[in-house]
């Protein structure tokens, strides 16, 4: 895929990035060895799409290159530290996953470290949320809780609101009185922002060889709203939390390797047109990459964990530094609460504690495939390739040299993700711009581990707000751009079909 595409990068980082992706510093947060050009000729060999279904690919089994970690029979193989960390970072490895776990509380308090959490907030952990570092789930019953499921919120923005250095940016603004998400948890004397609420309409897909698959199609609702009424215009975007596994490697992808892919004006007419998220970064204050969230908002680790702190949990840090977390200037009470920010951290989670915690989210392990050269999980992939699928879930990438992290450095991976937006058609559109994401656009989720989800999670949701309950399920939400793939998995024969839930459980 990436040789197939490589002739329309430099037109790609014109029309989808800006000229500042094409600077040599438009990856700031990396410390990176350029390819050589034998480097350059070993990515292209190993991360060539397969020719042959009757053998598995050298290194396919090791998902993550070598920081791929044992898929252990429990429910922990998402919490296994990356095998590439050095010995003298298993400590740092140990605090921030403590820090990951921590269970915040009101300020003020005794336990100085720990205060801080709220006033209003989603979770009081980030564990709580991405629980044993897996996906979320959306609530299931009128008395099911949404701890690890939010809504984000925004109204449409001005051409004031807009980035001028970023094409194409859709310009939004938060919800005047409830920020840029609604938060259900509060401390004692603030109300809470909202209670959700979600109903389901079943429809039935009927399959070739007489197969009927049942869809659900959620409709949220917002009750008990504690600050008034919600701006006319909100929109809304549902969202489970994602699972952890690998992310310092997506991070370390080259941004040349993902804008290779990108082909915005489907110029080889294959129906694909993936592009490249751009977004504002609050630590470099420039435009960069984005990598991370459902729609790629988020360019790096760090700002990913820092905003879910802020946002999730009320906790500010270095790079949002608000000790009051969401909370609007509408919602003064919660703006003049005591907060955790008065002692000698200066933050409420201070640079050192931000480091750990992204290190720990960095370097979560990988977990090694399972039966890749068993017969059906062969002839599963060949169907995954030749249906198309591979169009946009990039099976392998290579990471950048980084001597600063050697964790990460030069590792050929198996993501199953080319990292860009494409759109899904309004089946799963939330109709909420992020950046330059349309409300019909997501980015293609890494596959790598899905096939552990029930083992982890205990349920097996997917898509970005877990209403698909099955892989099968999942696919047959696909439109717009992978309305053909969809379409495709309907009619071939049911055997295919099953081959290919094996290849994916695989994964």
């Amino acid at each position: 895929m990436i040789q197939r595409r490589a002739i329309a990068f430099c037109l790609a980082s014109l029309l989808t990035a800006g000229p500042v992706l094409s600077d040599p510093k438009s990856e700031p947060h990396l410390t990176i060895t350029p390819r050589t050009a034998e480097d350059a000729a070993r990515v292209a060999k190993v991360t060539a799409a397969p020719t042959r279904f009757d053998i598995a690919q050298p290194f396919e089994a090791n998902a993550g290159g070598a920081a791929t970690v044992p898929a252990i029979a429990t429910d922990q193989v998402f919490s296994q530290p990356s095998k590439t960390i050095p010995f003298e970072q298993k400590l740092d490895f140990e605090v921030g996953k403590g820090l990951f776990r921590k269970l915040w509380v009101s300020a003020p308090s005794s336990t100085l470290a720990s205060d801080g959490l709220g006033p209003l907030f989603n979770a009081r952990s980030c564990m709580r949320c991405h629980i044993k570092n897996g996906r979320g789930h959306p609530p299931e019953r009128a008395d099911d809780n949404a701890i690890s499921f939010l809504l984000r919120v925004s109204i449409p923005g001005t051409p004031d609101d807009a980035i001028a250095e970023i094409k194409d940016y859709i310009a939004t603004r938060p919800e005047p009185t409830y920020g840029g998400q609604l938060q259900d948890l509060s401390l004692p004397n603030h109300p809470a922002e909202y209670d959700l609420t979600v109903n389901y309409t079943e429809t039935a897909v009927a399959l070739s060889g007489g197969e009927t698959v049942s869809l659900r199609a959620p409709r949220y609702g917002v009750d008990n709203l504690g600050y008034g009424p919600l701006h006319p215009d909100t929109m809304f975007s549902p969202r489970v939390a994602p699972q952890m596994i690998g992310m310092g490697l997506l991070e370390a992808i080259p941004a040349a390797d993902i804008l290779a892919l990108a082909d915005p004006n489907d110029a080889d007419g294959d129906g694909i047109s993936g592009r490249a998220n751009i977004v504002w970064s609050a630590k470099y204050d420039r435009p960069m990459l984005g990598r991370f969230g459902h729609k790629a908002g988020t360019p790096t680790m760090r700002e990913q964990s820092a905003g879910a702190l802020v946002a999730d949990i009320g906790i500010s840090t270095p790079i949002f530094p608000a000790a009051w977390g969401e909370c609007t200037s509408s919602q003064t009470r919660c703006r003049t609460a005591p907060h955790g920010d008065g002692d000698v951290r200066g933050f409420e989670l201070d640079d050192e504690g931000l480091d750990f915690v992204t290190f720990y989210s960095r370097n979560l392990g990988v977990p090694a495939r399972r039966d890749v050269a068993a017969p059906n999980v062969l002839r599963g992939k060949q169907v995954f390739h030749a249906t198309g699928c591979a169009a946009c879930h990039q099976p392998s990438f290579v990471t950048h040299r980084l001597p600063d992290q050697p964790e990460q450095s030069f590792q050929l991976i198996w993501p199953y993700s080319d990292m860009l937006l494409h759109d899904m058609g309004p089946g799963l559109a939330d109709n909420r711009p992020e950046a330059r994401a349309t409300g019909r656009e997501w980015r293609t989720p890494p596959l790598w581990g899905i096939g552990l989800t029930s083992q982890v999670s205990g349920h097996t949701n997917f898509l970005h707000d877990g209403r698909a309950r099955s892989l099968l399920e999942a696919i047959l939400w696909h439109g717009g751009e992978a309305q053909a793939q969809r379409d495709a998995v309907v009619t071939m024969p049911p055997a295919d079909r099953a081959a290919l839930i094996t290849f994916l459980e695989s994964l």
